[in-house]
């Protein structure tokens, strides 16, 4: 089993609530906030559970090989 952070990025009002489930929020309401925090993601980020604005703007970088595992929520 592998262990880390997890993080959720996006609009306040749809990431607040991962705060109850132990994930780090950052809220982020334009997309330069969002590219900002997922290139300040924190070390040991295993996973980051994205809105739909949020994975828009970051575009492919959110598939990087390199990138943490990765969803979207569905809007």
């Amino acid at each position: 089993m592998t262990s880390g952070t997890v993080v959720a990025l996006g609009e306040p009002a749809l990431v607040e609530g991962y705060r109850l489930v132990g994930a780090v929020v950052r809220a982020a309401d334009t997309a330069a906030v969002v590219r900002e925090a997922w290139r300040d993601l924190p070390d040991g980020t295993v996973l980051v559970v994205l809105t739909s604005a949020a994975a828009r703007a970051l575009g492919p970088r959110a598939l990087a090989t390199d990138a943490p595992l990765t969803v979207v929520i569905p809007s």
